[in-house]
């Protein structure tokens, strides 16, 4: 029978072998692969083989410290049990397995580009460890934790907050109730980048079972401090806490480029141009699908170095399309023109994606069988000393056009109604973004707005559907400046009539119909036998369909009357805007004069409909006090005069 020690809650790999702190870790990452059953005892055990890479910086880094990762220390926990307090004690059970020193390989990572094809090559120099343990291990419900823990990080990371005092976990997760082999990364990382080139890097893995893989850009994790350096067993899971990125950086912006740099999630490939110096700390999650379940993850930590080397030849096909690492989603039919780039070529060859389809022309033209997506290849001097290639995806789903209606009353204050008729071959269409032309926007399909100001706004409609196509449609819309307007209130004498003097629509409505010969013109005969206040209210409606209300006051007096304001306000807010007097019973106005303090004729009005705006030549006139004098003929044909003063106010 087993013991309870072989259940694993914890397994230490290796020996530890001294403290030495230096900044130099680069990168690392995790690998185990599953090659079988055994009994022992009776009990079953998955043997599996875990893999460690570790990737140094040996240009700057401390020859000690690289020399005192080997050997490394795994800790295998065993998932089922509570967060771990002391690791180390019995009550866990622990099992230790030694690796003998000396036994992790160790290589230069290849530069992956001749140094006769870049100027300005930096100094080089990077080595990866390899370090490998054989673990049998109980089959359980949570699986078990691999994990490994250095400080420190080399000091240059431009990305990150205190690299050179912030340690790394590197971590892999073995399913408990499944058998697995992780994926593993096929390429190397590149050594360096250079600046404002284009980048097209495989960052994809393979998978032992055939899983299906996806891939995003995640948070490198903390690990040893400075004062642990190179801890015999790792602190125990969860691993969660990530290292503090320098604004704008983040986990998943961990780097400057336009286009902006990022990887695809199904392919795995990174892509941009990346437009700022510096060492980017860089970290991939590779997702292990099975039957739709994410089964297993595991985690390359690398560094970037972008540096202002010159590759001598540049294969460059743009990236028109906002999706990752896409030449053009063509949405309006099947022909592509190609735009090229490059630059240090004198020969090119270009495969479009689809079988025997190519071309040598400098920007090719092709028309896609079929709808779909295609991989493109450009080669920029193939066959020659320096050569360089770029591929990018070509979508192919035509057609796709945006375009809407609106419908209901153009007027301030009711609401109007947007239809989205955009037609696509591919459904569903996904996604719409509105802009009223007024500072407000809507993410709805059939959006309702309401303008509160008349104007002419620009209408902006985008669309989208699930294959990545994209259009916009503008319409001017044109809200009516509807001011409906009863008329000024009125002063009338007794026996005598007034024409009423609506604005602002097409058909009125008077209401009451007292006094009045018709209810339905906007300039109604009314007459008055006798004195009174009648208030009179109109229903006025525009060509466009507004409709709106206005009230006006008549005053019926037994004498003429006129009188005349104190002070008047002329700012433009639409009251109290005008001096002029108001009157009834008067045949006649001769004049209506206005004079500064200084004796100046600053208005002359001949009518009691004018009045005075309180500008003099063309400019406002100063605030203060104004004099007026009337000259009038009454009702009777006698002529009269009456003055006074104003006070102007702004």
């Amino acid at each position: 029978m087993i013991k309870k020690a072989i259940l694993a809650a914890l397994i230490l790999v290796s020996v530890f072998c001294g403290d030495i702190f230096a900044s130099h870790i680069v990168g690392g990452e995790f690998t185990y692969q599953y090659y079988g059953d055994t009994l022992v005892s009776g009990n079953l055990l998955r043997k599996y083989r875990i893999t460690l890479f570790i990737y140094e910086d040996c240009v700057t880094g401390d020859p000690g410290a690289i020399a005192d990762d080997d050997p490394a220390n795994f800790t295998v926990y065993n998932n089922d049990g509570a967060p771990f307090t002391d690791p180390r004690s019995y009550e866990y059970d622990s099992i230790f397995y030694n690796r003998s020193p000396g036994s992790g390989g160790s290589i230069d990572v290849p530069a992956n580009f001749s140094n006769d094809c870049i100027d300005r090559v930096p100094q080089l120099c990077l080595l990866r460890k390899k370090f490998e343990a054989n673990i049998a291990l109980p089959p359980n419900v949570k699986g078990y934790t691999v994990a490994y823990q250095r400080c420190c990080r080399n000091a240059s990371i431009v990305n990150v907050v205190d690299p050179d005092s912030k340690g790394a976990t590197y971590y892999c997760e073995i399913p408990g109730n499944i058998r697995n082999s992780s994926a593993v990364f096929k390429n190397y990382p590149p050594q360096i980048i250079c600046l404002n080139n284009p980048m097209a890097y495989d960052h994809s893995a393979t998978d032992a079972d055939g899983d299906s893989l996806s891939y995003e850009f995640c948070g490198a994790l903390e690990g040893a401090t400075a004062d642990q350096i190179k801890p015999k067993i790792a602190s125990a899971p969860p691993y969660n806490s990530t290292v503090q990125y320098y604004p704008p950086y983040t986990a998943s912006a961990p780097m400057p480029g336009f286009p902006p740099v990022g990887i695809d999630p199904i392919t795995g490939m990174v892509t941009g141009t990346p437009n700022k110096i510096g060492r980017y700390l860089v970290t991939v999650c590779c997702h292990e699908w099975r039957d739709g379940v994410m089964i297993n993850t595991i985690r390359r930590e690398f560094q970037f170095v972008v540096t202002d080397c010159s590759k001598k030849v540049i294969a460059d096909i743009p990236q028109l399309s906002n999706e990752l690492n896409t030449y053009i989603v063509d949405c309006k039919d099947k022909t592509v023109k190609f735009i090229n780039k490059s630059s240090g070529g004198f020969a090119y060859t270009w495969s479009f994606g689809v079988s025997g389809a190519g071309s040598g022309d400098f920007e090719p033209e092709y028309t896609y069988p079929d709808t779909g997506t295609y991989s493109v290849k450009l080669i920029v001097n193939p066959g020659s000393t320096c050569p360089d290639s770029i591929s990018r995806l070509v979508k192919i789903y035509p057609s796709f056009r945006t375009a809407f209606d609106d419908s209901g009353a153009y007027c301030p204050g009711q609401p109007l109604k947007f239809s989205d008729l955009t037609s696509s071959t591919f459904k569903p269409i996904g996604n719409w973004s509105w802009a009223f032309g007024d500072g407000t926007t809507s993410n709805e399909q059939n959006p309702t707005h309401t303008y509160s100001l008349a104007g002419t706004y620009n209408v902006v409609m985008a669309s989208g559907n699930e294959k990545g196509c994209a259009d916009t449609s503008l319409q001017k819309l044109v809200i009516q400046d509807f001011r409906p307007f009863a008329g000024d209130d009125t002063i009338i004498v007794k026996g005598e009539y007034i024409r009423f003097d609506a604005s602002g629509g097409v058909t009125y409505r008077w209401h009451p119909q007292l006094n009045l010969d018709d209810t339905t013109i906007s300039n109604p005969r009314a007459s008055y036998p006798d004195t009174g206040t009648y208030v009179y209210r109109v229903r006025i409606t525009s060509a466009f369909g507004c409709v709106g209300f206005d009230t006006m006051r008549v005053y019926v007096v037994p004498d003429a009357y006129y009188t005349v304001p104190t002070a008047f306000t002329p700012n433009n807010d639409g009251k109290n805007d005008v001096f002029r007097p108001k009157a009834a019973g008067y045949r006649q106005m001769k004049y209506f004069r206005i004079f500064n303090r200084f004796g100046e004729e600053v208005y002359f009005g001949e009518t009691l409909e004018s009045g005075w705006d309180g500008t003099y030549k063309g400019r406002p006139a100063e605030i203060g006090v104004y004099f007026w004098e009337m000259l009038y003929i009454d009702r009777f044909g006698k002529e009269g005069f009456k003055a006074g003063d104003v006070t102007l106010l702004r």
